[in-house]
């Protein structure tokens, strides 16, 4: 009798401790990864597996490192050249008009170091203030022509579908991010204003000179402070006519262009017209996803210049609004669909930003919760 109660005890004990759901539900979380496979990159397929393809892949070879390599290297090296011939002048000439007019606004403050030579130059600067937007003008057909010549390094074959971007006011253009490069692409057909992450090394040099000319807005990922004053920018930016088109890649980070993850709400919440752009890369050739976490910027670069071709499908799709009765979130989501079924992308319920942190404490309470809810009811029933 002892020996059954015991039995009996123990069987109540393992039932009472029963955890395969849990370890069911965890063994499928990693079966079924999506979240890691956002962000995986994808090797192409070997073909150069037997006797008669090897000689192929080695001529292969030759032509990409040692013919079309050094000829994409001197087409950018031309490009460089161009550009800062033409961009260093406008941007000295600029910058010492800027400094000029505030020395003027501090002399007109007080009344009694203002004579009429001084009025007739401050005449002449007003006249000079309207002509700012053709030097603008300026800067950007030359970040067009620079980062047209990036595309060319690339052997970049790109098709733009739907009408070209207009610059009017009160409109933000948003669209899936696998690359940086994906601001390439967009900039050299329409100067945008982008929203980027602050990158060390010669990009964050580039950054703050000349990508800060077309009004780009940068912010730190790691600084919570950031998104204060970012969003400020971003109201500011919308609100004026004469500013480039805004565009936000509103994932938050690079995706290896087969899914799509949450939509930061962020470019929803404007209170302006949302303009989606779908991008999708063919990969006959070459990734262009960006895996930040394993490779730079420039070995991705170097990547893309000595592969065959980068071939690139770009849709500017049907400006959205956002509806009576649906919130930021829900719009966010709706624009999320329109360019993942143009694109062929897969959404997934994930957020970008866990690439880069741990797992929220809450999102541990809650399962530790939900197991001790679990094991109460067990509990209960016996």
């Amino acid at each position: 009798m002892e020996i059954i109660c015991i039995q009996f005890r123990d069987q109540k004990m393992r039932d009472l401790l029963d955890i395969s759901p849990t370890l069911t539900e965890a063994a499928g979380a990693i079966v079924d990864d999506t979240f890691t496979r956002c962000f995986k990159s994808n090797p192409p397929e070997p073909w150069n597996w037997n006797v008669y393809l090897f000689p192929l892949w080695c001529c292969g070879v030759v032509v990409r490192y040692l013919v079309l390599f050094p000829i994409r290297v001197l087409v950018l090296t031309i490009g460089w050249i161009i550009f800062l011939s033409a961009f260093i002048p406008v941007h000295l000439l600029l910058k010492g008009h800027d400094k000029l007019r505030i020395k003027l606004e501090v002399l007109i403050i007080e009344p009694t170091t203002l004579n009429s030579m001084l009025l007739a130059y401050v005449n002449d600067l007003n006249v000079l203030k309207v002509n700012l937007s053709e030097y603008l003008r300026v800067y950007r057909c030359l970040v067009e022509l620079i980062c047209s010549f990036f595309v060319a390094s690339w052997t970049g074959v790109v098709k733009y579908h739907g009408p070209r971007p207009s610059n009017r006011p009160k409109q933000v253009f948003v669209a899936n991010h696998t690359s940086m490069i994906d601001f390439i692409v967009l900039e050299q057909m329409t100067a945008f204003a982008v929203i980027m992450q602050k990158h060390p090394g010669w990009v964050g040099l580039l950054q703050s000179t000349i990508l800060e000319s077309v009004g780009c807005i940068w912010f730190n990922r790691s600084e919570a402070k950031d998104r204060e004053i970012v969003a400020k920018k971003l109201r500011d930016h919308v609100q004026g006519a004469d500013n480039n088109p805004l565009l936000i890649f509103p994932e938050g980070t690079c995706v290896n262009n087969h899914y799509t993850v949450m939509f930061k709400k962020g470019a929803f919440e404007l209170g302006c017209t949302v303009c989606p752009v779908a991008i999708k890369y063919n990969k006959i050739f070459v990734d262009a996803f960006w895996n930040s976490r394993k490779q730079s910027f420039t070995m991705h670069l170097l990547q893309l210049m000595t592969s065959w071709a980068v071939v690139c499908d770009v849709w500017y799709l049907e400006p959205q609004t956002l509806k009576p009765g649906e919130t930021a979130i829900e719009f966010a989501e709706r624009v999320r669909d329109i360019i993942s079924v143009r694109a062929g992308l897969k959404k997934v319920p994930w957020d970008g930003y866990l690439k880069y942190s741990r797992p929220s404490p809450k999102h541990r309470e809650r399962k530790q919760q939900s197991f001790a809810e679990y094991v109460l009811q067990r509990l209960e029933e016996k």
